[in-house]
């Protein structure tokens, strides 16, 4: 049988489901990201080196290629021209009729270099990191572009994937920016980056989105949203790439399943662990072998607050859930307990990844590892 090696249907910097960041005219809720980085602008302090950080999926790319384009089209404003400096501008927004707009949409915007994972040529495989050639290819791209006279500007998505050879490069890049150049580096986890790179950015945090908000930019993609947005929001925690692979993969079935199950523990019912484990070994189940993994995480997570607390989270993420999490989680000496386990499940299923140990094993070795706990 011939392995399929083919290249992935989206790009690495693109959630599933959703349009790439580049073609999303909208932001949702990062009213406040925004209106950072505009006074940044007007008054004149635009850092060469920007970090855009947060949870993965709120819109940290939308928000980069928002501020290229606006980077990109807009004059400068020490360039008062005949009839002196233009206005202040407003908003980052950019007539999607405006060259600059239509030449990123086209991907053909000499001002721009969006820097994410590549290709391995000998495998036709998307690399894990990104790797030092990645980013040796800016040093043609500011060579070639420092005759124009226009604003240049790198997008790295996301720089948490750069390995140690990559980091460095950028890091000399830091610390000698080209002149007329702002570097955005989108991060999920800033603090896996070099101290040296993050100090020489300037932070630009963005927040989980509100339901409302959620809400919005769910919509905007064309999804079709599920009938009880309280739940979605629940699990996806204010991520829109969350809530859109949540969506697309089944999410809420699954961690219904998920709580189901658990409400039968310290016992277990056995068909539908082994059903459950099942479905993630399906071929072509990859993603949502790795949801399922992710949906554990998150239901160990809760279990470990409402231990804390004394409070299951709100609202219900599945039905029969606070219920599940009251009985199995009363008190703070059993949040200890179930932070505990998922720590040592996480490393388990690390270590089980890298050898390539069998999805339904794996489910069923951390359903039972559960099973211990409750009955601990």
């Amino acid at each position: 049988m011939t392995r399929d090696i083919s290249p992935p249907d989206r790009a690495p910097d693109q959630a599933p489901g959703a349009p790439h960041p580049r073609e999303t005219a909208r932001l949702y809720g990062q009213t406040s990201a925004e209106s950072d980085f505009l006074s940044a602008y007007n008054a004149g302090r635009l850092h060469h080196g920007w970090l855009l950080h947060g949870p993965r999926g709120i819109g940290k790319a939308t928000l980069a290629w928002r501020i290229a384009r606006f980077l990109l089209a807009t004059p400068d404003g020490a360039d008062d021209g005949l009839f002196g400096a233009p206005p202040a501008p407003e908003t980052l927004d950019i007539d999607p009729e405006h060259p600059v707009a239509r030449r990123i949409s086209a991907e053909a915007e000499p001002g721009l270099a969006p820097i994410t994972r590549s290709l391995n040529e000998k495998t036709n495989r998307m690399r894990d990191v990104i790797v030092v050639d990645d980013i040796r290819k800016l040093n043609r791209f500011f060579g070639l572009s420092a005759t124009d006279g226009g604003h240049r500007v790198v997008i790295v998505d996301s720089a948490d994937e750069m390995n140690t050879s990559a980091a460095n490069a950028l890091l000399k890049m830091l610390e000698e920016p080209p002149a007329r150049t702002t570097i955005l580096l989108v991060s999920h986890q800033p603090s896996r980056l070099l101290p040296t790179i993050r100090s020489r950015c300037r932070g630009l945090r963005l927040s989980p989105l509100n339901a409302g908000d959620m809400q919005a930019a769910l919509a905007a993609t064309g999804v079709t949203l599920p009938d009880n947005m309280d739940r979605l929001s629940a699990l996806s925690a204010g991520s829109v790439g969350d809530a859109l692979r949540l969506t697309n993969l089944g999410g809420l079935e699954i961690y219904g399943e998920l709580v189901a199950i658990l409400n039968t523990l310290p016992g277990l019912d056995r068909p539908r662990a082994l059903a459950l484990a099942g479905a993630a070994a399906q071929r072509g189940a990859s993603e949502r072998f790795e949801l399922l993994l992710n949906l554990i995480d998150t239901v160990m997570t809760r279990l470990a607050r409402t231990g804390a607390t004394g409070i299951p989270p709100s609202p219900e993420a599945a039905p029969g859930e606070a219920q599940m999490l009251a009985r199995l989680a009363p008190n703070p000496d059993r949040a200890r307990a179930w932070a505990g386990i998922a720590a040592t499940i996480t490393a388990r299923t690390r270590q089980g990844k890298a050898v390539n140990l069998d999805p339904a094993a794996l489910v069923l070795d951390t359903v039972f590892k559960m099973q211990e706990t409750a009955a601990g």
